[in-house]
């Protein structure tokens, strides 16, 4: 029986993991692809930024792909490979916060998953902007070492200087992996699938012990808080709560992202941000019932209670009570 070809996409918090997958989701629309998602946190916001797609989609909440759901990854990927569908490959876009190291393990000692599916690279997405801040953190330096793949994103958003800067970076930590500069993730899909770049000896060159179990610690003054918010918000509120939290908490604060309900539109407003950088847009239109605001905070010491209260303050109802 022929393998199916399995790509894991890895890459710190904002990197451009999400919009990586739409590109390969849009340009191999001919392929049936079955994709899992995995986030840090108990809100899923990724899955509702996957571009409309008739491909089988997995999305796996509150926890790390390499820890607490990595059973849930197996699982899913069983009950994939034992249903009716019929898929031409898979995809996994782990979380920001996931060391490669476990993944890898489930493809290589699950009996089931060696036997019918084969990995075919690592594709790590690099955030030329903010990567020398994010190798302070071990998953940063994991997902660059483990990489078959490098796409070194965001060039556009920093001088030469810089970007020969992050370059530098990321050689000192892979020097083997294939490094490709990109603008919103802007490569040719066959760049990055059907690669045959995993090579087990390696990985094992890098992490001897990557076959054995061990348990992954995340640093723990890292954590998700996840909010939704029913009611509609004031755009104009909204914006000036979030650009306030971001100069003062913006150091802290390793990404965010959102799908928004604003009051008085018909489309969502999807938003992402990284330390106090941010971006927004218009996104697809609502259905009626399902208007709701999610947001997710990932960061070092945040106030769950306090994002609650500054996102509550941007209803209607809350600014008709401050007049």
């Amino acid at each position: 029986m022929k393998k199916l070809k399995a790509t894991i996409l890895t890459g710190f918090l904002g990197a451009g993991k999400t919009t990586l997958l739409n590109r390969l989701l849009t340009e191999r629309h001919e392929e049936r692809i079955a994709v899992i998602i995995n986030e840090f946190g108990e809100v899923g916001i990724d899955g509702k930024l996957i571009i409309e797609t008739s491909e089988a989609v997995v999305e796996l909440n509150n926890g790390c792909i390499c820890c607490t759901v990595r059973e849930d990854l197996i699982g899913a990927l069983r009950d994939l490979l034992a249903s009716e569908h019929v898929f031409d490959r898979i995809v996994i876009e782990t979380s920001g916060l996931a060391d490669p190291a476990p993944v890898i393990q489930s493809f290589v000692l699950d009996e089931v998953l060696s036997d019918r599916v084969q990995l075919d690279a690592i594709v790590t997405v690099v955030d030329a902007r903010h990567v020398g801040q994010q190798l302070g953190q071990d998953e940063a330096v994991e997902q660059i070492s483990f990489a078959d793949l490098v796409l070194l994103n965001k060039t556009d958003l920093v001088s030469a200087h810089e970007l020969a800067a992050a370059e530098k970076q990321v050689r000192q930590l892979n020097p083997l992996a294939r490094l490709i500069h990109t603008k919103d993730c802007a490569v040719p899909i066959d760049v990055v699938l059907d690669l045959g770049a995993f090579d087990l000896n390696n990985i094992m060159s890098i992490d001897p012990a990557i076959l054995e179990d061990h348990e992954h610690e995340h640093d723990q003054s890292i954590a998700c808080v996840a909010l939704r918010q029913e009611e509609p918000l004031d755009p104009a509120a909204f914006n000036a709560w979030l650009n306030q939290l971001v100069q003062v908490q913006g150091a802290d604060i390793l990404r965010m992202k959102g799908v928004l309900n604003f009051a008085g539109e018909a489309r969502r407003y999807v938003f992402h941000g990284v330390h106090m950088t941010l971006e927004g847009r218009p996104g697809k239109p609502w259905r009626e019932d399902v208007r709701l605001s999610d947001i997710v905070f990932i960061g070092r010491d945040l106030d769950p209670a306090e994002l609650r209260r500054g996102l509550e303050s941007c209803t209607p109802a809350a600014l008709a009570e401050t007049v």
